[in-house]
C-alpha cells in the first residue's frame, strides 16, 4: 500500500476529526489504529468488508490484546467507516467488550505523603502534589503554565483538559507554598514544569517515572501509578464528607457513576455507616425494661 493511495484517505479522516475538534493526541492515535488495520489487510483500509473488520477483531482478541485496547479500536474503526466513508453496514455489526469495571488502587493519606516526601527532587514533588493536591491527570499536571497559578482566587486553572473542556481546580495554602518555593528555585518562565528543553513542558513519561521511583523509595507495596494519586484525592475527599457532586466537578468526571465508584473504596466513609443489624440492637436494647 503506497503513501499516494493513502495520503488522501488520512487527509480526509485528519479534516473530519479536525472539524469536531479532537485533539491532536486523539487525532495521532486513531490515524495509527488505522494504519494497524490497513497493516493487518495488506491493502488499503477503504477496501475492508465487514468480514475483514470481524478478522481484525478476532486477531487482536486472540493475541492477547486488553480490552481497553480492543474498544479503542473499535472506536476508531467505528468513527473511520461511518463518518469519513460514510459505510454504516460495518459500524452497525461492531460491539465493544463491556468489561466489570475493579476498584482503584487507592493509598491512604499516610502513604500519599511518604510518596510526596520521596520524590526525586522538589520539580516532580511539586508536580506529583498538583496531582494529589487537586487531582489531575498526568497530561494537565504538565501543560500547566506558570499563570494558570490563580493566588488571588487560590485556584488552578485547567485549560483543555480530557474532553477539550476547561475547568477550575482547587489550590490549597500548602501547594501554593510548594508551588512558589519551586518557582524561586527555578524561575520558569512559561511552562509550570519546563522539560530538558525549558521551551517544552516535562513529558507525562518523565512525571510517571518520577513517580514510580517515590514508591520504591517510600516503599508502598501496592500498583501505584500517577493516576493513583487522583484516585486518592477524590477518594480522600470522600472520606471528609465532600458531596459527590462537588468530587464529580473538580476531578472533571463526565459522568456521576465514574465518581460513585470512589463510594466502594472510601474505607474510613464504609467504617462509618451503621449496619442496619446494629441499627436494630440498638432499638432492641433500647425497649427492654430496665434491671
Amino acid at each position: 500500500m503506497t503513501d499516494e493511495a493513502v495520503s488522501p484517505l488520512r487527509r480526509r479522516m485528519i479534516e473530519d476529526m479536525t472539524i469536531r475538534k479532537f485533539a491532536p493526541k486523539t487525532q495521532h492515535d486513531y490515524v495509527q489504529r488505522v494504519k494497524n488495520f490497513a497493516a493487518f489487510l495488506g491493502r488499503s483500509p477503504d477496501t475492508a468488508s465487514f468480514e475483514d473488520v470481524r478478522r481484525y477483531q478476532l486477531h487482536l482478541a486472540s493475541s492477547g490484546v486488553g480490552v481497553p485496547t480492543i474498544n479503542q479500536t473499535v472506536s476508531t474503526l467505528r468513527f473511520f467507516f461511518r463518518v469519513t466513508l460514510k459505510r454504516h453496514e460495518i459500524v452497525e455489526h461492531t460491539h465493544v467488550i463491556h468489561e466489570p469495571r475493579k476498584l482503584p488502587v487507592v493509598l491512604s493519606p499516610e502513604e500519599v505523603a511518604r510518596l510526596l516526601d520521596a520524590a526525586p527532587g522538589l520539580k516532580y514533588k511539586a508536580a506529583l502534589s498538583v496531582a494529589y493536591g487537586a487531582g489531575l491527570r498526568a497530561a494537565e499536571v504538565v501543560s500547566l503554565k506558570v499563570a494558570d497559578i490563580d493566588s488571588k482566587r487560590m485556584i488552578i486553572r485547567v485549560e483543555q483538559g480530557k474532553g477539550g473542556k476547561d475547568r477550575n481546580v482547587m489550590l490549597s495554602p500548602h501547594l501554593l507554598d510548594l508551588l512558589r518555593t519551586w518557582w524561586k528555585a527555578a524561575r520558569p518562565q512559561g511552562w509550570l514544569f519546563p522539560g530538558r528543553d525549558p521551551a517544552q513542558p516535562m513529558t507525562t513519561r518523565q512525571l510517571n517515572r518520577a513517580c514510580h521511583a517515590a514508591v520504591q523509595m517510600a516503599e508502598i507495596n501496592k500498583r501505584v501509578s500517577l493516576h493513583t494519586l487522583r484516585h486518592s484525592f477524590a477518594t480522600h475527599l470522600l472520606e471528609q464528607n465532600i458531596d459527590v457532586r462537588v468530587i464529580q466537578v473538580l476531578p472533571g468526571h463526565a459522568k456521576l457513576d465514574t465518581t460513585a465508584l470512589y463510594t466502594r473504596v472510601a474505607t474510613k466513609t464504609i467504617s462509618e455507616v451503621m449496619s442496619p443489624l446494629e441499627h436494630i440492637a440498638i432499638k432492641m436494647k433500647e425497649a427492654r425494661p430496665p434491671g
